[in-house]
């Protein structure tokens, strides 16, 4: 039976301090030693810091970022500077083999401009120097990084095809990443122990006629809508486990139940729909042959 192959999220808050990155870090090596595995990670709260340090106003809506030019300087900085080399290392120090990438190297992040973003409440933002994720294949770097036992650490950063960097959503990264690779799981792990209800209480399944509803209702938060559409687009890719789980314990992330976002109740995910792109070949397949 193949390995399960996974596409882990972190979120930035999980990677601040040295003793969580320390403690993700020993189990990103075990994870990477099962199968293959990407890990994407973000930087909210380290990119709003620095604004506020040099005076930038911080703009979001339904938890993207409203990216000028002074602040895709910062967001460059921290993403592909400072947190991500941080992460790589503490990797090494694992024992692991991680290698740091944006998605302008190769292009393995190939986007184009986004459109403007329908706000939850209503209306119509223009989000500035953010990228949506083409369908360009699945890209050949990780694959080749992967099948020689490298571990590759990617920080939400895209690039247009001539050239211009973007700042992209690290959710929508890497549910569009799960989708290409023909993942088996997409873990997009945070600061929460899921997507919880009124009561404060995770809820265990979501399909994507439950995200709708949240949204509308405005039930889920601003930074959890983003998180949603983007599991709800790798559900419907093929995705065929696709969590938000808490980053924050002790045990392996994987082993966090969380809520699991699924196509539609009853069912599982599909190979793909009319609506989103299709999942890639399963790495399985395309590793056959690369010696690990």
């Amino acid at each position: 039976m193949a390995a399960r192959t996974t596409i882990l999220k972190l979120g930035g808050e999980l990677i601040e301090r040295p003793d969580d990155r320390q403690r993700l870090a020993r189990q990103i090596v075990r994870l990477a030693a099962d199968g293959p595995l990407v890990v994407v990670h973000g930087g909210g709260r380290t990119i709003d810091a620095e604004l506020a340090i040099r005076g930038i106003p911080r703009r979001t809506v339904d938890g993207l970022r409203v990216t000028d030019g002074p602040t895709l300087d910062v967001v460059v900085s921290v993403l592909a500077g400072l947190l991500n080399t941080q992460l790589v290392a503490a990797v090494s120090a694992a024992g692991g083999r991680g290698v740091g990438l944006t998605g302008a190297d190769a292009l393995i992040g190939l986007v184009r401009p986004a459109p403007p973003h329908q706000a939850a409440t209503g209306g119509t933002v223009d989000l500035g120097l953010v990228g949506a994720p083409l369908d360009a294949g699945a890209p050949e770097l990780l694959l080749d990084l992967v099948a020689r036992g490298y571990v590759p650490i990617v920080a939400s950063l895209g690039a247009s095809a001539d050239g211009e960097l973007y700042n992209v959503n690290a959710d929508t990264w890497a549910a569009h990443l799960a989708a290409a690779l023909g993942a088996d799981r997409l873990m997009v792990a945070g600061g929460t122990p899921g997507v919880l209800d009124a009561q404060g209480a995770t809820i265990d399944l979501l399909d994507r006629d439950d995200i709708e509803r949240l949204v509308r209702s405005g039930e889920a938060s601003a930074g959890m809508v983003a998180k949603l559409d983007a599991c709800r687009r790798a559900a419907t890719a093929g995705v065929a486990d696709v969590r938000i789980v808490d980053g924050r314990g002790p045990g392996p992330i994987t082993e966090s139940r969380g809520t699991r976002i699924v196509a539609a109740h009853g069912r599982p995910n599909p190979e793909q729909t009319t609506d989103d792109a299709p999942a890639g070949p399963r790495w399985h397949e395309r590793l056959s042959g690369h010696p690990r």
